[in-house]
């Protein structure tokens, strides 16, 4: 019995490797791993992308590997993953868990196909009126909401800065950026110890650590039923679950609004507004892709737009803070370039950020040096495809590996060292290298990459602008970290910071 056994296990594990093989023909060069976990065990959980990156250099700028169920290409040329990630077949997104077994395809960061393409450009329209774009009356509204949040910071800041103390002021930022996304997506905004506001905020941070802690249930999604694992998936579940009653009584108060008329489309708009009222016309008009306009596509959308907007943007600053005060050569031209540039009395505006190149070159250099996502958005191939003669199936997950992009000692020698200047000519003036991917690229490329640009420029001119000198005590400066907490995005450590002279 046990001699059959052990027969029927040894051929059938010899016709899966065939067919394996078979399906894999022509297929890019990679690692082979191990039966059904593939090459998961070899896959460093803190620092995946220097896994990754390591690969490359093995196997080149393209290949492929096995991560459990899931068939993955990872690219690490800048002129492939543009090439690739521009094709309409690339559109779609990976088989995970997380993705489709947790938010089922709704929203916009897990859609894919009509859905997403029609929620896409709904979503770039309506971020449009409310001010992403480069010249017009409505980028001054925008910035007015930007700059509301930063007087805001400003007070906060000022408080906790008194007599020379350190402090986080990381919870400052997130109210203040949590804030203007509030307003942008939902139309209202939150005092700092509001009992909601407090329970998202706690959810978005746990959320997004949790979700990259449980990276291999993606590709395994049997281990969701493990004690550890299902600690996780159900905090997730049930997050997502008391966050969508918090949306549905916005909602429902939006409703009400619009049916009594207290509001106009010019008034306050924000994301949710427009949402509901194309869905009532798409529904009156008795049009088929009212289907792309339900309340579950809603509440996705939102805490898409919402999580998003806050979590790559917020991680960004806090980076930026960080290499600033650590480089106090750095931050002296930055205030150098800021008080030859702007009004002694008034804060940089986003017209000034056009005469500030350096302060953008040290922006640009933050997000290359410790790139938010640092493995990129993965990406799923719909339907096959040929790429640089190996053959790509469907339903391969693509990695674009932004890590080793904005690493890679050619397009930027000395990749570990913190140098603004390599984003300047000779003339001073800024300039955008074609291996610099912060936002991705392509069809999926990041839709608020302006809103985006605009906050992280206006923020940063306004903390330098607003007190003398930023410092770290010289005792925590040794005992920082800055490899970063690899999660969904690459975060900074906790650390502590002095605002000396904050002008109230």
């Amino acid at each position: 019995m046990l001699i059959w056994i052990c027969t029927t296990c040894l051929v059938i594990l010899f016709f899966c490797t065939i067919l394996y093989l078979w399906n894999h023909r022509d297929t890019p060069p990679g690692p082979y791993g191990l039966p059904l976990v593939g090459y998961l065990p070899f896959i460093d959980t803190t620092k995946p992308y220097e896994t990754f990156s390591s690969l490359a250099r093995k196997y080149g700028s393209i290949y492929g590997l096995r991560m459990g169920q899931v068939y993955a290409v990872v690219l690490s040329d800048p002129g492939l993953i543009r090439k690739v990630l521009a094709k309409e077949e690339s559109t779609g997104r990976a088989p995970l868990f997380i993705t489709h077994g947790i938010m089922g395809g709704h929203g916009i960061i897990c859609a894919q196909g009509e859905l997403w393409r029609d929620q896409r450009r709904l979503t770039i329209e309506w971020l449009r009126r409310l001010g992403m774009v480069k010249f017009g009356p409505g980028r001054v509204n925008l910035e007015q909401k930007i700059c509301l949040g930063l007087n805001t910071l400003r007070k906060d800041i000022w408080a906790s800065a008194k007599d020379g103390h350190s402090f986080d002021p990381s919870a400052d930022i997130h109210h203040a950026l949590g804030n203007l996304m509030n307003d942008l997506v939902f139309g209202l905004q939150y005092e700092k110890k509001d009992a909601t506001w407090q329970f998202l905020q706690h959810l978005q941070e746990e959320g997004v650590k949790h979700i990259g802690v449980s990276m291999a249930v993606n590709f395994l999604p049997f281990l969701r039923f493990l004690p550890s694992t299902r600690r996780i998936i159900s905090f997730l579940l049930d997050g997502k679950a008391k966050t969508h009653l918090i949306y549905d009584e916005i909602i429902e108060n939006e409703r009400k609004a619009l049916a009594a008329s207290t509001v106009t489309t010019m008034e306050n708009g924000c994301i949710l507004r427009s949402f509901i009222k194309e869905a009532s016309e798409r529904q009156k008009a008795g049009r088929s892709d009212a289907l792309h306009c339900t309340d579950t596509q809603l509440r996705h959308l939102m805490a898409d737009l919402f999580g998003a907007g806050i979590d790559t943007t917020f991680t960004t600053i806090r980076w930026a803070l960080l290499y600033v005060t650590l480089h106090p050569k750095v931050q002296r031209r930055l205030r150098e370039e800021i008080e030859q540039t702007v009004a002694m009395n008034e804060a940089p505006t986003l017209d000034d950020i056009e005469l500030l190149p350096y302060l953008r070159a040290t922006i640009a250099e933050v997000q290359r040096i410790r790139t938010v996502v640092p493995i990129g958005i993965p990406h799923g191939i719909t339907k096959e495809i040929t790429i640089d003669g190996f053959r790509i199936p469907a339903n391969t997950m693509i990695l674009p590996l932004l890590w080793a992009v904005h690493m890679d000692p050619v397009a930027f020698p000395e990749p570990d060292t913190f140098k603004p200047e390599r984003f300047l000519d000779e003339e001073g003036k800024f300039i955008v290298p074609g291996s610099f991917l912060p936002f991705q690229c392509g069809k999926r490329m990041c839709l608020g990459d302006e809103l985006a640009r605009c906050i992280l420029h206006l923020y940063m001119a306004n903390l330098l602008f607003c007190c003398d000198w930023f410092d770290i005590d010289e005792e925590d400066a040794r005992l920082i970290d800055i490899t970063g907490q690899c999660g969904i995005t690459l975060s900074p450590p906790a650390y502590r910071m002095v605002f000396h002279k904050i002008k109230h």
